[in-house]
């Protein structure tokens, strides 16, 4: 039996996106098991559906085998041990420790930049990463230190991706590709060209498309369009 994947909505589920993309761009076979978001209530459809695999009742969750697995970066681990001929971290001691330790601070920091620009593929919100960049500093520097992180990493690894070939590392970084996209923040061209190259991944363009094609509105997910 092939792995299962629940998800979220592709338009808004920054979480989700990371091991699907990871998946699909690495060519691991799996099924997707779409849970559409209505609330996160204790109540709702979605925590009662995922709550079936998950009791933190959150998306994503890998299955295998009727083994679950949540957090991205414990699906991440698990898929990098089963199938090691993908190579989804890198080769060299020190790298692989960066490509984790930059993972880890994803995992864990940047709730600025994801409290104010969450993720919403199908819109373009220029005028709102305007604002929200002038008025919170915290925002500023979370995006100058995504900045400068990635500069590092393509710097020292040569590119094209952040560690020379794809790894976990921009799946991971995937949805704060879009998000920049999606409010227009301004990066430098190098940055620039980094996010043109993610877009352009299989496995990123496949989300993108389906995302675009869900038309699937959820007022509660918008809040950030008026919100101060």
């Amino acid at each position: 039996m092939p792995l299962q994947l629940y998800i979220g909505n592709k338009n808004y589920s920054s979480w989700s996106m990371r091991p699907w993309v990871l998946l699909t761009q690495a060519g691991i076979p799996f099924e997707e098991r779409m849970l559409r978001f209505d609330s996160f209530d204790a109540n709702s459809k979605f925590k009662a559906d995922v709550m079936r695999h998950n009791p933190v009742g959150k998306v994503p969750v890998l299955v295998d085998d009727g083994f679950a697995v949540w957090d991205t970066l414990a699906i991440a681990e698990y898929v990098a041990e089963k199938f090691p001929d993908k190579k989804l971290w890198p080769a060299d001691v020190k790298a692989r420790a960066r490509a984790r330790s930059v993972c880890a601070e994803m995992h864990s920091g940047f709730g600025a930049l994801r409290s104010h620009f969450g993720m919403n593929i199908e819109a373009s919100l220029p005028e709102v990463g305007k604002r929200v960049l002038a008025e919170q500093p915290q925002t500023r520097a979370d995006l100058e230190r995504i900045v400068q992180m990635w500069s590092e990493l393509l710097t020292n690894y040569k590119g094209p991706l952040l560690f020379g070939e794809f790894t976990v590392a921009d799946a991971y970084f995937a949805p704060v590709v879009k998000r920049i996209v999606t409010y227009g923040l301004p990066v430098p061209p190098t940055i620039q060209a980094y996010i043109d190259r993610v877009q352009a991944l299989p496995g990123v363009a496949a989300w993108t498309k389906d995302a675009l094609d869900e038309h699937d509105f959820l007022a509660f997910e918008e809040s950030y369009r008026t919100s101060r």
